[in-house]
């Protein structure tokens, strides 16, 4: 618990005094951000504006668990070092694609399937990972069960140890490819996707909590038990990246001061991605992340629309927050109602995980 507190708030100190430092340094290698040119025209005053701010918040995010953990007298749990891999590499993958639209100042970087193919290296990687380093009670950080609140049933491994591994892993794939491009689809306003994001990690800060307090290991004769590898370390890794993203929204709130790039959007869906995973609640991401989906589907929709019509639109723009944008909402008032359905998903998330253990009692 005192590791959960020290790591979300030397995040939140982190990114909250350091970023001007850092947006400094960005300003000092011309790291400004490039704008789409078919974007809606109020977007062009944010040209030039540093972004890779996502590596504030990553890093301090990361240092913030390593110190709470170092406090404490406690070793760093493989379930959070997972979180980290997957976070640090998804950020790594936006970084390149970062780099390459600032140093050639366009809004195109690297191409969609090299993104994909990054990703996919990065979750492969995780997965493999992740089924090994089974704790005493024999539970593996990545289960191979599909999870909804626990896990259900069916199990891959079914099928095989070879082909239900292989499964695991395009299992993992399809989740992190999905929800790190959901996530970098959402950033398109200033502080929309880093509000969101802070919603769902506060989620899983709870859930991880409440885990760790219904634990199969301590708890094995209660009803309703979670058998979760390191939850409480997935509560302290999830409230190090609230208070690093809190902090970092301070000053990529309109108007920014600093753009968290695709180094950012990517490392939050890559950490959230994990944490859903980890945590044996990745169908439940559907409701936790509900906002970061209908940013995608908006996107889906408006495409497959465009060519099955040839040439017509659901969306005056996609994705929808340029949609109300173009409607003549203001900025601000388009990201403080998307946080707000942001929430809403949120809270309709963890009050089915909450319900579904109740379900447990009775």
């Amino acid at each position: 618990m005192i590791a959960l507190l020290i790591a979300g708030g030397f995040s939140l100190l982190y990114s909250l005094l350091l970023t001007p430092l850092f947006v400094r340094g960005f300003n000092r290698l011309r790291w400004g951000q490039p704008i789409r040119v078919d974007g809606p025209k109020e977007h062009e005053i944010k040209r030039g504006t540093p972004t890779m701010g996502g590596i504030i918040f990553l890093s301090g995010s990361v240092i913030a668990y390593f110190v709470g953990k170092l406090v404490m007298g406690e070793q760093p749990s493989p379930s959070a070092l997972l979180v980290i891999l997957m976070a640090v590499g998804a950020g790594l993958v936006g970084f390149i694609d970062d780099f390459m639209k600032t140093r050639q100042q366009a809004s195109a970087g690297l191409g969609g399937w090299a993104k994909i193919a990054g990703q996919v290296i990065i979750a492969v990687s995780f997965a493999v990972l992740g089924i090994q380093f089974a704790n005493g009670a024999g539970i593996t950080p990545v289960s191979t069960h599909v999870s909804v609140f626990r896990d259900l049933p069916f199990d891959f491994m079914t099928f095989g140890p070879i082909i239900g591994i292989g499964l695991v892993i395009v299992w993992v794939m399809v989740i992190v490819t999905a929800t790190t491009n959901a996530v970098n689809v959402t950033d398109g306003l200033d502080g929309l996707a880093a509000g969101s994001a802070i919603f769902a990690f506060g989620a899983y800060l709870v859930i991880g909590f409440w885990q760790s307090a219904q634990s199969c290991v301590s708890n094995a004769a209660e009803p309703g038990c979670y058998e979760v590898r390191d939850p409480m370390d997935l509560a302290v890794i999830a409230a190090a990246f609230l208070g690093g993203v809190g902090g970092f929204l301070w000053w990529n709130t309109n108007p920014a001061h600093v753009f968290m790039g695709d180094t950012g959007s990517m490392g939050i869906g890559g950490a959230i991605a994990a944490l859903a995973i980890l945590s044996r609640t990745e169908v439940l991401l559907i409701l936790i992340g509900g906002l970061f989906i209908i940013e995608t589907g908006s996107v889906i929709l408006q495409r497959l629309y465009f060519k099955v019509t040839r040439g017509r639109r659901i969306f005056l723009m996609s994705p929808i927050h340029h949609h109300f944008e173009l409607k003549g909402w203001a900025e601000v008032t388009v990201v403080v109602r998307f946080w707000i359905i942001a929430a809403l998903f949120v809270i309709a998330g963890v009050g089915a995980f909450y319900g579904e253990w109740l379900l447990q009692q009775s």
